[in-house]
Formats: structure tokens, C-alpha cells, sequence
């Protein structure tokens, strides 16, 4: 099987120099004796860790007491109700928008250890720091 010597392109004569395999231009195969292999692409199978994604929605709030500033662990049940501090007896409405921008606890449905999510991760896909399981906060 001698090499490409160079010169014109079989295909669309193009001037190659010595020693290609293919045409720069038109990608042919220059050696007449060299022979295209067919590649099959592996049949698409998705991961498994793709597909384990599991949601866990928040429980609770981590909300600020508006009256000494103390952070506050409140059920989700909460929001929209009056709700006392437990430190300093203040009494607060608890709506939907300061408990959302707060930070939430959860439980892992893989491991059921509980977790302190920031708001910032809302709608993400993320891994459990205890069991690295895939969990979306919706």
C-alpha cells in the first residue's frame, strides 16, 4: 500500500501534498487501497443517576425574628399564620415571601438524614452531603 505521492484530489481536485490520508477540502479517502470502516454508535442508554433524581420539597423555614433577630426553625404548616419567637415571646405574621427567601430544612428521600438548604438552591439538582444522592429542590 505506497502512500499518497500528492497532486490533485480525485474527488474535487484540489491540490494535497504527500503523505495525507484524507482531502483536506473534501475529506475522500486519497489511497485507493484504504477502505472506509463503518463505526456504529453505541445504542444511547441513559445513566441510572440521571434517572434517580428525586425531589424534596421544603419542610420548614430557618425565617429571622423580626423583633431580636434570632433565626427561627418553623414548619411549613406556619406560613401565613401569626407565629410567637421562642426567645423573646414576639409575635410576627409569617407570609410566604420572607419564608421563601429563607433558607429551608428538608429531609433526603435517599438517606432520610436532614438538610439545611440555602434558598439559593431552589429548583436545583444537587447531591446529598451525607449520602451523595441526587436531589432537586423544587
Amino acid at each position: 500500500m505506497p502512500a499518497w505521492p500528492g497532486g490533485p484530489c480525485p474527488e474535487c481536485g484540489e491540490d494535497m501534498p504527500a503523505k495525507l490520508v484524507r482531502c483536506a477540502t473534501c475529506r475522500v479517502l486519497l489511497n485507493t487501497d484504504l477502505r472506509p470502516r463503518e463505526i456504529e454508535a453505541p445504542e444511547f442508554s441513559p445513566l441510572p443517576e440521571v434517572e434517580a433524581v428525586i425531589d424534596a420539597p421544603p419542610v420548614g423555614y430557618f425565617v429571622p425574628c423580626p423583633h431580636c433577630s434570632d433565626e427561627l426553625r418553623i414548619h411549613k404548616r406556619f406560613v401565613g399564620k401569626h407565629v410567637a419567637c421562642n426567645k423573646c415571646d414576639g409575635q410576627f405574621h409569617l407570609d410566604e415571601s420572607s419564608a421563601q427567601s429563607a433558607a429551608f430544612y428538608t429531609t433526603c428521600p435517599h438517606c432520610s438524614k436532614e438538610l439545611r438548604v440555602a434558598a439559593k438552591y431552589l429548583g436545583m439538582k444537587v447531591a446529598c452531603k451525607f449520602c451523595n444522592g441526587a436531589i432537586r429542590f423544587p
